[in-house]
């Protein structure tokens, strides 16, 4: 099992807060980074319970009767259902980016993408919009190396760091960005 030090393909996720539009971009770089010719593998974190399952459907009901792992393939696609472990009595735990991450085939990737996850420790885009009026997260995260940003941003309010700065709406320099980093991993 590999750790995010070692994994071995590069990674970058993208940090904001809630409602700064994080999937809005993701979406709109996707396309374009495939057009590049990276193969993209994605990991998105949800704080919801999510069921993707038909009850009608018979993985559910193989699911539901106690495989802990299932495997849905047709010729379109495969999807793989993983249960948590989790005893009557726990609280359910936050996933573990490194955990999510090695369910992924690294050898048919070129980069990953994480949405969420940001407080844990890889490297990361910040996606940042001043009139939201949340602080900025890379004075508390040494892992983000860059903002993508809406408006201005006062240097002084950046703790002395050294970041690079793209327009949030400049789809192009955000793909730029990102295959250069990937070509660097």
């Amino acid at each position: 099992m590999a750790s995010l030090e070692h994994f071995p393909i590069p990674l970058l996720g993208f940090a904001a807060f809630s409602g700064t539009g994080k999937t809005t971009l993701i979406t709109q770089l996707l396309p374009k980074l495939t057009e590049r010719g990276l193969r993209i593998g994605m990991v998105k974190h949800s704080h919801h319970d999510i069921e993707m399952d038909n009850p009608k459907k018979d993985s559910y009901k193989l699911r539901k009767a106690g495989a802990c792992q299932m495997v849905l393939a047709s010729p379109h696609r495969t999807i793989l259902f993983a249960e948590q472990e989790l005893a009557e009595q726990d609280e359910p735990e936050e996933p573990k980016l490194i955990t999510q991450l090695n369910w992924l085939n690294t050898d048919e990737l070129d980069l990953v993408l994480v949405e969420g996850f940001r407080h844990e420790e890889f490297t990361k885009i910040e996606l940042h919009r001043p009139s939201l009026g949340k602080p900025i997260l890379a004075n508390e995260d040494e892992h983000i190396i860059a903002i993508a940003t809406d408006a201005a941003i006062d240097k002084t309010d950046l703790l002395g760091r050294e970041l690079t700065y793209l327009e949030l709406n400049d789809i192009n320099a955000i793909t730029d960005f990102i295959v250069h980093y990937s070509q660097q991993g």
